[in-house]
């Protein structure tokens, strides 16, 4: 991720925004005549620090040798037994035991999640509330553990799982304290394997505990009562944030790998939890001036790296392109609210992104389109260099102004400072991370096939943490048409049609 563009000529500036300006009549379709779902955006200086993290993948296996001792410990002990150096031949013995179950490795260890939290103190004091956007612990998660516990039972497992949730969701406690940090599960969050769960269940009903632990009296139980259902809750945003609440969703049950833990595909709960979510939006518009985010993991849309392998099968009919969700239930009830939702924050890939969620099925569309940030991840595991999102929030609407994005040095994370790798408004030129500006940004993306404009090598750059991302460049038509387009006809007829 590269630094703020500041060495841009003036007359390259100008350029952008005479682009912008032009692309904006070429982009702007009817629903830009629909009142903007936000009031002007406050003053910088009036607006509300918040930050977005996601993908945190806490390796509690990274020192093979303390994990007994974790495994025996009560959460509360869990710092005492990894604070001290790591054993002797950790390098070595971790190398054996990830390559004995057949693991991913390069998750967070406890050093990186420590650097990671002294750093989100540095960039985001004040914050009023922090997001933590899913999957708290490390890949393949099941099969260490089996590993490093032969014979163990379900039921010791989920203690495990539930004990290192309760121990990451802890240290951002402690970091922030007095904040409230919302949480919302990932595909890896589970006590069965990744994308295996149960609704109902004994680890939903005692991770939500941790989860709802510090919520305001009014928002608790209810928070986890929902929460022990299906991993989903509301909740009031704090001031000085007025008027809004928060909408999590545990969109594991959306994914098209969802099972239950006994290997069963079961759409009932993904029903019921988008039918909760279609309730909560009504009822926000019912007020006529309830504003609302809503946070998941898994994102709604298509999958562009995954359908730029199969591309010409897409557009020669002969296979769909490849979704993130099973189904457009979730993304369709959200975009019958864009009138209301003035932010949605998802993650899962580990990249840095947007998305525009827009009413593909009617022209004109009756609702505006709603903004959606994809959050990077803490977790290295792709080489990306660790970051953090901080967000600037104007408190009277809800609405995001601006943010910025930090990022570690290096893949360790244990610096004095991680840096500033770009702000959205600087790079951008553009006064808000509102619709009509993500609409023209879109725009301009567009115009550009071959990802060589200013804007597009931006994005490209800063889509992977200090990591070489050009590889987006080769599926880059494709790409922009996923952040607009999140149904799979929608996706269809303008990516083919960029292909000839």
């Amino acid at each position: 991720m590269k630094y703020l563009p500041f060495s841009r000529t003036l007359l390259s500036l100008a350029q952008r925004h005479i682009a912008l300006l032009c692309l904006s009549f070429v982009a702007a379709p009817a629903y830009a005549q629909s009142p903007s779902p936000a009031a002007k955006p406050a003053a910088a200086n009036a607006t509300v620090p918040v930050l977005l993290i996601s993908d945190i993948h806490f390796e509690a296996f990274w020192d093979p040798d303390k994990v007994p001792k974790l495994n025996a410990a009560n959460v509360s002990r869990w710092d005492s037994i990894l604070a001290p150096p790591a054993s002797p031949g950790r390098d070595k013995t971790f190398k054996a035991f990830i390559k004995k179950c057949h693991c991913s490795q390069g998750d967070t260890s406890s050093v990186l999640l420590d650097a990671s939290l002294k750093n989100m103190g540095l960039d985001a004091t004040g914050a009023a509330f922090v997001t933590v956007s899913g999957d708290l612990v490390s890949h393949d998660f099941d099969k260490k553990y089996s590993t490093a516990f032969p014979g163990s039972t379900r039921a010791q497992f989920r203690a495990f799982v539930e004990k290192t949730i309760e121990y990451v969701v802890g240290k951002l406690y402690a970091r922030f304290p007095g904040v409230p940090v919302y949480v919302a599960l990932g595909n890896n969050d589970t006590d069965c394997r990744d994308y295996w769960l149960d609704a109902n269940s004994d680890f939903l009903k005692d991770t939500g505990l941790v989860v709802a632990k510090n919520f305001p009296t009014a928002d608790k139980k209810n928070a986890e009562d929902t929460f022990a259902k299906g991993g989903y809750y509301s909740v009031a945003l704090p001031a000085p944030i007025q008027n809004a609440r928060l909408l999590v969703l545990d969109d594991l049950f959306m994914a098209n790998d969802y099972k239950t833990c006994a290997g069963n595909p079961d759409q009932s709960e993904a029903v019921s939890e988008t039918g909760w979510l279609a309730k909560r939006l009504a009822e926000a518009r019912a007020s006529k001036k309830q504003k609302i985010w809503v946070m998941g993991h898994i994102p709604p849309g298509v999958d562009p790296y995954s359908t730029s392998k199969i591309m010409s099968s897409v557009c020669s009919g002969s296979l769909p392109p490849v979704m993130f969700q099973s189904s457009e239930n979730m993304a369709d009830a959200m975009t019958g609210y864009g009138d209301v939702i003035q932010l949605a924050i998802f993650a899962h890939t580990h990249m840095d992104e947007l998305r525009l969620l827009k009413d593909n099925g009617q022209t004109p569309p009756s609702q505006p389109p709603i903004s959606l940030k994809m959050v990077s991840s803490i977790s290295p595991i792709h080489d990306n260099l660790p970051s953090i999102t901080l967000a600037k929030i104007d408190p009277s609407t809800a609405a995001v102004v601006d943010y910025q994005v930090f990022s570690s040095p290096d893949l360790t994370g244990d610096n004095d400072k991680w840096t500033e790798g770009y702000a959205f408004d600087k790079s951008y030129l553009l006064p808000d991370f509102s619709s009509s500006s993500l609409a023209k940004l879109i725009a301009v993306f567009a115009a550009d096939p071959g990802g060589t404009s200013q804007d597009s090598i931006d994005y490209i750059a800063d889509y992977s943490a200090g990591n070489d991302s050009s590889f987006l460049q080769t599926f880059w038509p494709q790409y922009v048409c996923s952040l607009s387009n999140h149904t799979a006809t929608a996706f269809t007829t303008c990516a083919c049609s960029n292909a000839h």
